[in-house]
């Protein structure tokens, strides 16, 4: 599948959606956006940190999310992930990884 980029040109995604999901690392995350802007099927966002995420951070994980706004990277449509890898690339922290979904 050919998808349009941001930048103005397109990627090919050998990919099938709903084969793999996006998961992020809440300890790893910085919210700095590189995933939103690299990927072609709006699979993220940038929000504010979930209570049981930011409950579930590690101390060094808590004061990173404080650093940053108490904001980070959800994979908001994670069915749509085509598994391009562009995100995994892009993340400065490489806080990102693609998981194969279960077969039904």
């Amino acid at each position: 599948m050919t998808a349009p980029l941001q930048r103005g040109f397109e990627v090919t995604c050998a990919g099938e959606p709903g084969r793999v999901v996006p998961v992020i690392d809440r300890n790893r995350c910085e919210a700095k956006e590189a995933c939103v802007q690299v990927c072609p099927f709006d699979v993220f966002e940038i929000r504010p940190l979930e209570a049981g995420d930011r409950a579930a951070l590690s101390l060094l994980g808590k004061m990173k999310a404080w650093a940053h706004g108490n904001r980070q990277a959800y994979a908001v449509r994670a069915v749509d992930c085509h598994a391009c890898g562009l995100c995994i690339k892009a993340c400065p922290e490489h806080a990102i990884r693609l998981v194969p979904v279960p077969a039904p």
